[in-house]
């Protein structure tokens, strides 16, 4: 194999993925560094996926800068180059610019349709919690009284 040893994308620039790949990086997200063969056990048995299928993946996952490996002997161990959130915002902020014109209020318009009453109260929590973390930032980057400005 021709591969880079551990290289990442520099300044942070996250690839974008197929759906067949983010399920070959999944199961490194939830387990952590893994060899071929495990990932091939680890990927969901109704892709019916081969092993040479899931080891020409893990390559081309390589050569985008996707994972990352590690030579241990004869065998390679793959790791996540991203995490699963830094992938997943840049998933999404493809999406929301490739099928919204990068505009939030009809992304939002669209997903409300479709949100149950569960999800929407988990999303108002999430909101809260934005909004207090948002606000508390501001306190602490605000010129506070006697600071001389």
């Amino acid at each position: 194999m021709d591969y880079k040893k551990d290289s990442k994308i520099s300044d942070g620039e996250v690839p974008r993925m197929s759906e067949l790949e983010w399920e070959i990086v999944k199961p490194l997200w939830e387990k952590g560094p893994m060899a071929a063969r495990d990932i091939y056990e680890a990927v969901p048995s109704e892709r019916d996926w081969a092993y040479k299928t899931v080891k020409t993946m893990l390559a081309r996952l390589v050569k985008k800068r996707a994972i990352t490996y590690r030579q241990i002997g004869n065998s390679y161990l793959y790791s996540p180059a991203f995490t699963r959130d830094e992938m997943t915002r840049a998933a999404t902020v493809s999406f929301v610019h490739r099928v919204f014109d990068g505009a939030l209020r009809p992304f939002f318009a669209h997903f409300a349709e479709h949100v149950t009453q569960e999800e929407l109260e988990v999303l108002r929590t999430e909101l809260a919690r934005l909004e207090r973390q948002n606000h508390k930032k501001e306190e602490e980057q605000s010129p506070k009284e006697g600071d001389g400005i």
